[in-house]
């Protein structure tokens, strides 16, 4: 099944492609390979999701937030290339989880997003390589800033 044939089956909803807020490019391609900068939770009526994990939220919640990031990505992909078949695969995702410092499931919290790309992209092209760790605080103090790599399709 195409990438965005599976997508439109599972009748998500996006929120809005992020604008540049700085001095930075939400979505640049090199060669083969697309680069999408940190990625924030954005809701779809465009408000981004606050806390930080283990003191405002829990991880259930941590997790969907780093869903909604992934959904946010997709929307950024889809503003810039029209369509995701356009998509190969995903390459890198690269997670920061806002939390407490005795909180130690940044990786479950990432998951939220990575599953996501699995259930878009399928299990061969979704799966990329993966890093997820904890910092102190996020920009707006949002629970997970997430940043991407994909490789075009020929």
């Amino acid at each position: 099944m195409e990438h965005q044939t599976r997508f439109t089956v599972l009748n998500l909803e996006l929120p809005p492609a992020p604008k540049s807020l700085g001095v930075y490019t939400p979505f640049l391609i090199d060669g083969n390979h697309i680069y999408i900068s940190g990625h924030l939770p954005i809701n779809s009526d465009g408000t981004l999701q606050r806390g930080k994990i283990g003191k405002d939220m829990d991880q259930e919640e941590g997790k969907l937030a780093a869903r909604q990031v992934g959904l946010t990505i997709i929307s950024t992909l889809i503003a810039n290339l029209g369509s995701l078949n356009r998509i190969k695969r995903v390459i890198k995702v690269f997670g920061m989880v806002n939390a407490t410092t005795d909180f130690e499931k940044q990786p479950y919290i990432i998951n939220g997003c990575s599953e996501l790309f699995v259930e878009i992209f399928g299990r061969e092209q979704g799966i990329g390589v993966r890093s997820a760790f904890g910092v102190g605080s996020l920009p707006e103090n949002v629970p997970v800033e997430i940043e991407a790599i994909f490789e075009l399709a020929d």
